[in-house]
């Protein structure tokens, strides 16, 4: 476990800030990935306007659909090795082009990623840099990848998570023109993935650390409150205003690179492990599949599996957390329940058999038997976690359903 801890450069506040960053870099040829979705909207053409106010000639390339490896290779292919890449789209986009130019600069990275192995996750020496020449301008929110040194990549019928320094963003954009028409729930989601990337390797390290506990603390607090705010618009038809989805964006990248982990086991997040799985499998959104894993998650930790958490540091945080919603239980299990629900994300799910052993086995396979990711967890007790989530009896085998309804957001929450 690392104790040191070097903080990114803070996000430019706004594209406007984009030129003079460019003008004072030494590249001569940028180009700019983006999803497809943002062609014709006005932050792409904010992006190319400045970069040809910098007096550089833009390529533009859009990236359609997630990626594989063998897709990002081929990106990376017809990247200059010295040149800028400007990232535009969410954390799929972001994730391709860090990927793509440190495949092009770096074959030691592309060796060690596509090496034949089962492990799920690939780990990046710190030799191969502390940062990638890419400039994110997220679209999303949630992910944090515009801070992160993750990626994920699609490879050999599964998804490998690369980590490492070298993957950081040299920069990072964060305008609210980027996320303007982003739809309300996806803004939702996007606080539910920060919070559950906050809490979770909290919970999942019984270690007391008072500084970076003390920040975990407060940043936990703090999305929830903005996930409540985002509820009760979202209950009155308003549209998510700017400073809320700036203010939601901060608090994301703060999940990913600030000093909240510092100290904590890698291998202390079980949870992220199991809904990334679930998602692929069901062709779920990631976190349709987080928010149906976790009350389960969290009941076993607090009945004692401490292979999965820690019950004390559960309540403690859930303390932190009920703070801001004093409407919740006591209760972490029936209290994140109806968080997740009063926010409108979906984690309903009824899952056939067939389904649960198929993500059984791709969840032992990338993480488990004998791999130090899932702390000893054994096939049977993964099964049994699974089927307690994705076993919703009002809805079709095998079909997602939205959550239920009998509440209203604006019964829920209630105004502070």
């Amino acid at each position: 476990m690392s104790t040191e801890f070097t903080a990114p450069p803070a996000p430019m506040p706004g594209v406007g800030h984009l030129a003079a960053w460019l003008q004072r870099d030494a590249a001569h040829r940028v180009t700019v990935l983006h999803d497809p979705a943002v062609s014709g909207q006005p932050i792409l053409a904010a992006v190319l306007a400045q970069i040809e106010a910098a007096d550089k000639n833009p390529r533009v390339l859009p990236l359609p659909g997630p990626g594989s490896r063998d897709s990002i290779l081929g990106l990376s292919e017809v990247l200059d090795e010295e040149e800028l890449i400007v990232g535009v789209g969410g954390g799929s986009v972001l994730d391709q082009a860090k990927l793509a130019v440190l495949f092009r600069s770096s074959p030691e990275a592309l060796s060690r990623v596509s090496a034949p192995q089962r492990s799920g996750m690939v780990a990046l020496p710190p030799h191969l840099g502390a940062s990638v020449r890419v400039i994110a301008v997220p679209t999303t929110l949630g992910t944090g990848s515009e801070l992160s040194t993750v990626a994920c990549v699609t490879y050999a019928g599964g998804k490998r998570l690369v980590t490492g320094p070298c993957l950081r963003p040299v920069a990072a954009v964060l305008d609210p023109e980027a996320t303007r028409t982003l739809p309300p729930r996806l803004v939702s989601e996007g606080v539910l993935e920060a919070l559950f990337r906050t809490v979770s390797p909290y919970i999942g390290d019984p270690t007391d650390l008072p500084g970076p506990d003390a920040l975990t603390e407060d940043l936990a607090a703090r999305l929830v409150r903005e996930g409540d705010r985002i509820s009760r618009m979202r209950a009155d038809g308003l549209p998510i205003d700017p400073s809320t989805r700036i203010r939601v964006a901060e608090l994301s990248g703060r999940s990913q690179a600030g000093p909240t982990n510092l100290g904590r086991d890698p291998y202390s997040v079980k949870g992220w492990l199991l809904g990334n799985e679930l998602s692929s499998e069901l062709g779920l959104s990631k976190m349709h599949s987080i928010a149906a894993i976790w009350p389960a998650l969290w009941r076993r930790i607090a009945d004692g599996d401490s292979r999965l958490g820690d019950a004390r540091r559960l309540d403690r945080i859930w303390g932190h957390m009920r703070g801001q919603a004093p409407r919740l239980p006591s209760d972490p299990v029936r209290g994140i329940t109806e968080l997740v629900d009063s926010w409108r994300v979906d984690r309903r799910i009824n899952a056939t058999p067939a389904q649960v052993d198929a993500t059984v086995t791709r969840v032992m396979r990338a993480w488990g038997a004998g791999l130090p990711m899932l702390g000893g967890l054994y096939t049977h007790e993964v099964r049994e976690l699974l089927t307690e989530a994705v076993s919703d009896a009002t809805s079709p085998p095998g079909r997602p359903v939205p959550p239920m309804a009998s509440t209203s957001p604006a019964q829920s929450l209630a105004k502070r």
